[in-house]
């Protein structure tokens, strides 16, 4: 599946090459552009399904995930689930739950995401379930690109593919990188 997974985001022109600064703040050579990947609905439905088999094991009564790039991945594998999808959205900088949705006491939920480096959005998005009362049986994302230093979730993390993308810190760069013009591709 990671290798059909691969093709895909390579036919659509989702896997991009060039000078990335992620969310993070690290560089990076590849860049995965989720949201040219999923704006064809078939593929969305397919990939997020593929999502939703692995995570079908784990007790869930409803799926929540980080806006902006979690909303597509989020709202398929709900429906996939045939489980109801919440968001989590920016608001002076920080994830918070607004448009009134309820996370309800003792509720399980899946945190769905995109793309996953250091964790950070799901991590918050974590925070605000378990803040009020609610349990993550699970973390599910389609690219986990976190490498060695894989984000210890306190609950099973899986992914349709893992990529050992390298990545640098602004300030120690390699050369060749450094000659690029830096793009920041994200949802900003």
């Amino acid at each position: 599946m990671s290798e059909d997974l691969l093709a895909l985001f390579r036919k659509t022109g989702a896997l991009l090459d060039g000078h990335f600064v992620l969310r993070s703040g690290l560089h990076s050579r590849e860049y995965f552009q989720c949201a040219i990947l999923l704006q064809h609905t078939d593929i969305a439905a397919t990939v997020c399904g593929w999502l939703a088999d692995k995570v079908r094991r784990f007790d869930c009564d409803a799926v929540i995930s980080p806006a902006l790039g979690g909303i597509i991945v989020g709202q398929e594998v709900g429906r996939s689930l045939g489980k109801r999808h919440i968001f989590a959205e920016k608001d002076e900088g920080k994830l918070v739950l607004r448009r009134g949705f309820q996370i309800s006491p003792n509720e399980k939920f899946v945190v769905v995401e995109d793309v996953v480096t250091r964790g950070g959005r799901v991590q918050e998005t974590i925070d605000i379930v378990r803040a009020r009362g609610g349990i993550v049986s699970a973390v599910a994302v389609i690219v986990d690109r976190s490498g060695g230093s894989k984000p210890n979730f306190g609950c099973p993390f899986v992914s349709l593919i893992e990529m050992n993308v390298e990545t640098f810190p602004a300030d120690n760069l390699p050369p060749d990188l450094a000659k690029l013009p830096a793009v920041k591709p994200g949802s900003k």
